[in-house]
């Protein structure tokens, strides 16, 4: 390991310093979504492209629509995707290879 990765760590561990604020977003949405009906947890899906009409990007509504994806994937599929998943889902919507 040279001085310079050691000092600043590896592209990946830099890349992932910006990451995990956002999968801690989401994570902290968690509870928000669970106390949600299965109604008001679709009623999100007009309230995103609301929010998207007025101006707001997709990087805007990003935690809260993986928050609400995460919801649904544990009560349709009985799956909650683990953090990693998360990052993953990041990365693919920044445009890069996971």
């Amino acid at each position: 390991m040279g001085l310079m990765t050691k000092l600043f760590g590896t592209y990946s561990d830099r890349e992932l310093k910006q990451i995990y604020p956002i999968v801690d977003k989401i994570e902290a949405l968690e509870p928000t979504y669970q106390a949600m009906s299965d109604k008001e947890l679709a009623a999100m899906t007009p309230k995103f492209k609301e929010r998207l009409s007025q101006g707001e990007t997709l990087d805007d509504i990003l935690p809260d629509a993986f928050a609400v994806v995460r919801e649904a994937s544990v009560r349709v599929l009985g799956l909650r995707p683990y953090r990693v998943q998360l990052v993953g889902g990041v990365v693919l919507h920044q445009g890069r290879i996971a």
